[in-house]
């Protein structure tokens, strides 16, 4: 008999999956707008760690509930210039993702699993990106961000719109992210988790976990 598949759809994170990796890109900005490094990590931690306050301005943002230009200006308040000046708000999201460009390993690896029979889709915390939506229409069946449909990761709702959108039990899909909090809660749900570190091992854990060559 044939050998029945574990699962029918992959769906993947896209910033810092799909794309090049975010330390890269935010490290560039870092340095190119003179942002103290230790100042922006204790601000991310207070807003996307364990214990952030929910309804912070990057809950928000991912949410829709607060546009970027605002979003701009309280991210802005809060990092510290190295020269001591005040942070440029205008654009400074733009200067932040400038360097994140789409994964050619990873979209090669999303034609390769469409090509093996393996839906695929994009779930993803929104921060007022520009999506390439012409490659990500080529590349996923189904596609959710934060932004448009008022969720986010890791809270478990969104997982399950998303499960609605693929019709599909939560045991028949993949979720590949590179943030723990948000893997932890797909496999909560039931869903196969994968965290992801670089194209190479997610690669492999696909291919482990499908039963296929990839």
């Amino acid at each position: 008999m044939p050998q029945t598949r574990a699962v029918d759809a992959v769906v993947f994170d896209y910033g810092g999956v799909l794309t090049t990796p975010l330390s890269s890109a935010t490290g560039s900005w870092l340095r190119a707008d003179g942002i103290d490094p230790d100042g922006f990590s204790a601000l991310m931690q207070s807003w996307l760690g364990r214990d952030a306050e929910p309804g912070n301005p990057i809950h928000l943002l991912e949410t829709g509930e607060l546009d970027v230009p605002e979003f701009e200006r309280r991210f802005a308040a809060r990092l510290v210039a190295t020269n001591g000046e005040p942070v440029r708000a205008e654009g400074v999201l733009g200067r932040l993702f400038a360097g994140m460009k789409p994964s050619d390993e990873m979209t090669r690896l999303l034609r390769d699993l469409r090509q093996v029979g393996v839906r695929t889709g994009l779930l993803s915390n929104s921060w007022g990106n520009d999506y390439p939506h012409d490659l990500l229409a080529e590349l996923c069946e189904v596609v959710v961000i934060s932004g448009d449909v008022g969720l986010r990761k890791p809270d478990e709702p969104i997982y399950r719109l998303l499960l609605e959108r693929l019709a599909l039990p939560a045991e028949r899909v993949v979720f590949v992210d590179d943030f723990t909090a948000n893997v932890r809660t797909a496999q909560r749900l039931g869903m196969h988790g994968i965290k992801h570190v670089d194209p190479a091992s997610t690669r492999a854990a696909l291919a482990d976990l499908l039963g296929v060559a990839l």
